[in-house]
């Protein structure tokens, strides 16, 4: 009979998540998972299996976290131009917020393993259009409700507010400031096709 596991899987999961956040998948190592888990070897083998698997699964949980978020956002009260300057405010707010001024970690990983893991770039490619699918949604509400252009392609809103997002994050690296971040978002939704 299997001993019961004596740690908290989700709190494992998360110190694994910023161990490969701050370092990258390629520059952590097991003992450093060990170090920042505070679990041995054989119980992070035995619990996760390799450390592929378990930075997998961590970005897999990060993934389901932030399209929830964006979900929330976009599905949320207001109109769906509200909901849209919402959603670019939050990015904003969110990577000017962090401390550290990482980024995403879903986009981080990708830019570290796009040309080694094909895994990490189907899942940011899956987590991006399910992303672009939420935003064109919510702009063709915000053209029912007469705030966007009926002629405006709501996938080419999608694509442009999405590179915008990606830009904002980018740019909270160099530590622009946040008030500029969300102007930034701001200036991008005013550009958008009016009736």
């Amino acid at each position: 009979m299997a001993r019961p596991r004596s740690f908290d899987e989700k709190q494992v999961l998360q110190d694994a998540r910023e161990q490969f956040w701050n370092r990258g998948y390629s520059a952590t190592s097991m003992d450093d998972l060990m170090s920042a888990t505070g679990l041995g070897k054989g119980s992070l083998y035995g619990a996760f299996g390799d450390k592929r698997q378990l930075f997998l699964r961590t970005l897999d949980d990060y993934r389901n976290e932030q399209l929830d978020s964006v979900r929330q956002i976009l599905t949320g009260p207001g109109s769906g131009l509200e909901r849209l300057g919402r959603l670019l405010d939050s990015a904003a707010d969110g990577y000017a917020n962090d401390a550290y001024r990482r980024g995403c970690f879903l986009a981080n990983s990708t830019s570290e393993l796009h040309g080694q893991e094909l895994e990490v770039v189907f899942r940011a490619r899956a987590t991006y259009q399910e992303i672009q699918d939420l935003l064109a949604a919510c702009a063709k509400e915000a053209q029912r409700e007469g705030d966007l252009a009926t002629d405006a392609d709501p996938q080419e809103v999608s694509n442009l507010l999405l590179a915008v997002m990606q830009g904002i994050e980018f740019l909270a690296k160099t530590d622009m400031d946040a008030s500029a971040l969300v102007q930034i978002g701001r200036s991008a939704l005013l550009s958008l096709p009016r009736p």
